[in-house]
């Protein structure tokens, strides 16, 4: 009998084994790409921060935390960050409920919703550099279409790209793309539960409260993923910033109109046109760390609202 228990318990513990191997192996190509691409890169990040490289020398002269004491100091910086803050707290509500609002009508049996949600998420595949571009033009004083509309009302052509004028631009642009977010609010509806939705119905509940209390818990997981997801890419938004300044101008931090000059337009400027390699690269760790703390609140807040069908913390198979 003791015999049969060793064979049975070595026989567990071989399988667990194989399980564990299996499982490293199939999350290498991640762990690989997350190395190289992630980790190596910010440790080298780091570890430039605390020079003076100009990214050209071989010679990097050590500066210790003097890099990180003239970021923080920055009256540049903490306008840049302001602005990026300003853009996330308009932004990231805005396509968290329009999205949500356009899923939920979507969702339904509307005449034509197939067309209908290939046209709202056609913008979602327009690439970032050819999606700033078209709105530029769309957007030009002279010859753009906006203007073209506003001119048959009477109204005199407005610089939209240029003054405070280019953040409401910049806000257009990224607001287009918002039909990503609504292809996975679908997904998301179409695993509420039938049956309590149903149920619900029969107990007199209405379609608002119908969604609070059975619709809105089954997909807070997606609503919370969401909201990390656009406030990280929010938060880095750069590309279309840089691109939308008047046309025919070259394209430097110059040309970035002032309310436009968001925090990695300016980590940008600090690399590519001061070659200041290690003021930028403390620049971009300090906001690693803003990321993280904004990241860590949206957790700590919206965790609490979370309803999770399986308790994360059960351990065993879900039966």
């Amino acid at each position: 009998m003791t015999t049969l228990t060793g064979i049975r318990r070595r026989s567990i513990r071989g399988a667990r084994r194989r399980d564990g191997l299996a499982f490293y192996g199939f999350i290498s190509p991640w762990l690989l790409g997350t190395a190289v691409l992630t980790v190596f890169p910010l440790g080298y990040a780091l570890y430039v921060s605390f020079t003076a490289w100009d990214g050209i020398s071989p010679f990097k002269p050590w500066v210790g935390l003097a890099n990180y004491a003239e970021v923080l100091s920055s009256p540049d910086t903490w306008s840049a960050l302001s602005k990026t803050l300003l853009l996330v707290a308009i932004v990231v509500p805005a396509t968290i409920l329009g999205s949500l609002v356009l899923a939920i009508w979507l969702n339904e049996k509307v005449k034509g919703r197939i067309v209908f949600r290939t046209i709202i998420f056609l913008p979602a595949i327009v690439p970032a550099v050819a999606a700033a571009l078209i709105w530029k033009v769309i957007f030009d004083k002279d010859s753009g279409s906006v203007n073209r509309v506003l001119g048959t009302f009477g109204i005199h052509p407005v610089s939209w790209v240029t003054g405070n004028n280019a953040f409401i631009t910049l806000l257009v642009v990224m607001l287009w793309g918002i039909g990503a977010g609504i292809i996975i609010y679908l997904a998301a509806l179409q695993t509420v539960d039938a049956e309590q939705l149903e149920a619900a119905k029969m107990d007199g509940a209405g379609a608002l409260a119908t969604f609070r209390h059975v619709t809105l818990p089954a997909i807070s997981p997606i609503l919370l993923f969401q909201t990390v997801l656009t406030l990280i890419t929010t938060l880095q938004v750069f590309i279309p910033a840089l691109l939308l300044a008047p046309v025919g101008v070259t394209q430097t931090v110059a040309s970035v109109p002032v309310a436009n000059r968001l925090y990695m337009v300016d980590v940008w400027s600090q690399f590519f046109q001061y070659s200041r390699y290690g003021y930028g690269s403390a620049m971009i760790i300090v906001f690693v760390v803003v990321i993280l703390i904004l990241t860590a609140i949206v957790f700590r807040i919206g965790g609490r609202s979370v309803y999770y069908a399986v308790d994360p913390d059960q351990k065993g198979d879900v039966k």
